[in-house]
């Protein structure tokens, strides 16, 4: 039987968004299809049961990009999509982090939101879309949850705001704001910017907040018209009594810990030790009189009362009392200092450290042949010059474990090279790829930013001429009710046991990326305001500090480091400088010990390590792609003799005709009287007729002629017709 679908339309910006549910997916909680131009993406949310043992909400969102919604094959060996790239990734985690607070507290359920690409067009983009998708596939499913949100893109083109640019107006835009939020509140803030200030920041944030209303409005509705019932789920919820009575139990002595002189290890450790006193305390009554099972359960409930009392009683002490774990005033950044030159043979290195976090940034330079090929459906990106890969091993928390990239490693290492791109000279100025990789030492919140700063350091020390440096610095919050205290330069637990993360990376002359992340039900662009301005002031002090360890990119690369210097050529002569089958640039290669590259237009990139190696292969090249000039003189070897003249090749590839009557003062009877094949003679340019042939002439220089006089020689002053074109062989 044919599906009822429902259709809905509304706008985001200018443009119309149509989404259709009752089509796809019956089986699914909730699925729909939302539509912007020809962009198309399909999301189903179901939810399942409870796994045994489970003590967190297990959300799950995916977003799989297929090819075939861009009319495109994979580019894997399998021509198969794979695990998701990087920009998948990220348009998952942008779908996730505004719908994750707002499930219900103590839910166990199995929850998974599953997002695909149908169709892509060469303007709309895809995330945006994927966010909204998300949230209405919940709004109409039996999941509880208490939504909607709505998402929307702001660019900043010609000094003005632009809601839900295209892909082509992105490319104009100096700010690419995504903001995901309730109808009360933003929730969700992903953001590259080229040095836009606090003040157009907060103007682009109230005008996102204001634009995602009536993709709200819409859900809304679509909740009320075909949305499921809500599923009753069980909830893990903690007995207040049991919190009252850990909290009263172990106040005393939590606040003596967090008193004392700080540092991680001791505050964790005595925190950790604290804790399981507790509980050895509040269970040695039951030890015998309780099975093991139950005494286990017992256990684990006074460990989730104390996981409670704990946040409870630092979030008290930071409202009221202003005090934070470390003893820092609220806006104090932590002990800061740097070192660059690190490694030996990287090409370049920054250490930055910042209290407890620690991060070592690496960079290499490659030559263009290095940028990453991009298989993805955004049009304007097909390959990538800059890369930056974060690392967080286990032994930066002092912990075990296993080595893998998860989803937040591809997240972090995105907002750095956010944080950085814009401060990159431009391929023309400076034509190499760059990989960072920023290696996280020891972490205790804000290895991203530190990773950001560190990198400015690498890039600086690599002798990369990056227009301003880049700092930044991660914000965190405690509210309750209308009370709030802003933190600057959060530690891990103020991260864990807060309500906001909030990432500001900049310059001295504005912002260049933000992440926010918010575990409440949202903020409003007024506590945003005042987040922004106390980032800036911490982000320029901290600058201030890298900079008395290196003030400005060095003069020039270091030895070891390729050196890369551009040539341009004539299109017609890309094919003299490959030679057939690639034979002659693989011996120029092979005898300067270079590496050569050639894009399309005719710019050639030379890398070297020494600069002898490419001086060699520049000359090599500029005489393979010389042209031929009227009047000069050139020493070029005889390759034929006929009987009325010597073509002699004066440029690779290139030969002339010197007639019989121009080889010598003297008439001439034989020309193998006077040059024979394989002889090198020089001669002089004394025409090059409409047709490429060129005329050449031995007895010029002999008789030392100017061209004037040559040309009036030449064929009793006639401008020969009988030379021969110029046979290009190669």
């Amino acid at each position: 039987m044919q599906p009822n679908a429902k259709i809905y339309r509304t706008k985001l910006g200018d443009k119309d968004v149509i989404i259709e549910t009752g089509k796809l997916a019956g089986q699914a909680g909730g699925a729909m299809t939302i539509r912007q131009g020809d962009s198309l993406i399909f999301s189903a949310a179901t939810m399942g049961g409870v796994r045994e043992g489970l003590d967190f909400f297990p959300l799950t969102v995916d977003y799989e990009e297929r090819m075939y919604a861009g009319g495109r094959i994979p580019g894997s060996f399998f021509r198969r999509e794979g695990r998701p790239r990087g920009e998948a990734v990220l348009t998952a985690r942008m779908a996730d982090r505004p719908i994750r607070p707002l499930f219900p507290d103590g839910m166990r359920n199995e929850v998974q939101v599953m997002l695909m690409s149908l169709s892509a067009d060469t303007e709309n983009p895809l995330d945006i879309l994927a966010i909204n998708a998300a949230s209405a596939s919940l709004m109409i499913s039996d999941i509880p949850w208490s939504g909607p949100v709505g998402a929307v893109r702001i660019g900043y083109i010609d000094e003005q705001l632009v809601v839900n640019p295209s892909f082509s107006e992105m490319e104009e835009s100096k700010l690419d704001l995504i903001v995901a939020g309730t109808k009360e509140a933003i929730a969700m803030v992903e953001c590259g910017a080229n040095e836009v200030s606090e003040k157009v920041m907060i103007q682009a944030l109230e005008l996102a907040h204001q634009s995602i209303q009536p993709i709200i409005q819409l859900q809304e509705q679509m909740a009320r018209e075909v949305g499921k019932e809500k599923r009753e789920v069980e909830r893990v919820m903690i007995e207040p009594a049991l919190v009252d009575q850990v909290k009263d139990k172990v106040k005393g002595r939590l606040l003596d810990i967090l008193n004392k002189p700080y540092s991680k290890e001791n505050l964790y450790g005595g925190i950790s030790d604290l804790k399981e006193t507790i509980i050895d305390e509040m269970t040695a009554d039951d030890v015998e009189e309780m099975s093991e099972a139950e005494l286990k359960n017992l256990k684990k409930a006074v460990r989730n009362a104390y996981n409670e009392a704990e946040k409870t009683i630092i979030r008290e002490r930071i409202i009221n009392e202003r005090k934070r774990p470390d003893g820092r005033q609220l806006d104090e950044v932590r002990d800061v200092w740097c070192e660059i030159n690190i490694s030996p043979r990287a090409h370049g290195s920054g250490l930055f450290t910042r209290g407890e976090t620690q991060v070592l940034t690496l960079a290499t330079l490659g030559t263009p042949r290095d940028a990453k090929e991009l298989d993805n459906l955004i049009p304007t990106e097909q390959k990538k010059r800059y890369m930056h890969h974060y690392n967080f091993p286990p032994f930066c928390t002092g912990e075990t474990g296993r080595l893998y990239t998860s989803r937040r490693e591809i997240g972090h290492g995105m907002l750095a090279e956010r944080a950085l791109e814009p401060m990159l000279p431009d391929e023309k100025d400076f034509p190499y790829t760059l990989r960072l990789v920023s290696e996280v030492m020891s972490s205790n919140g804000s290895s991203s930013m530190a990773s950001t700063c560190g990198s400015t350091l690498a890039l600086m020390d690599t002798g990369v001429p990056i227009k301003r440096p880049v700092s930044g610095v991660a914000m965190g919050m405690v509210k309750e009710g209308d009370n709030y205290v802003i933190l600057t330069d959060i530690l891990g637990m103020e991260d864990h046991l807060g309500d906001l993360d909030f990432k500001v990376t900049g310059t001295t002359e504005g912002i260049t990326a933000l992440q926010m992340d918010i575990k409440i039900g949202g903020i409003t662009t007024e506590i945003m305001s005042e987040a922004l301005e106390q980032a800036r002031r911490a982000r320029l002090h901290i600058l201030e500090i890298m900079l008395k360890t290196i003030d400005r990119p060095r003069a020039d690369i270091k030895d070891h480091a390729p050196r890369i210097e551009t040539l341009q050529v004539p299109v017609d002569k890309i094919g003299a400088v490959i030679g057939k089958g690639g034979e002659t640039i693989r011996d120029i290669q092979e005898e300067t010990n270079t590496r050569i590259e050639i894009e399309d237009d005719g710019t050639i990139f030379i890398a070297s390590t020494d600069g002898v190696g490419y001086k060699a292969a520049r000359e090599r090249i500029e005489r393979l792609t010389e042209e031929v000039e009227v009047g000069r003189i050139y020493t070029g070897k005889v390759v034929r003799t006929t009987d009325f003249g010597a073509f002699v090749e004066i440029l690779p590839g290139t030969d002339g005709l010197v007639h019989i009557s121009q080889l010598d003062t003297s008439h001439v009877k034989n020309v193998t009287d006077v040059v024979k094949t394989g002889d090198e003679i020089t001669v002089m340019v004394t025409n090059i007729d409409h047709q490429g042939r060129v005329r050449l002439s031995r007895q010029a220089l002999l008789e030392g002629w100017s061209l004037e006089e040559a040309q009036a020689q030449d064929s009793g002053g006639k401008k020969s017709s009988s030379s021969r074109r110029p046979n290009r062989r190669r």
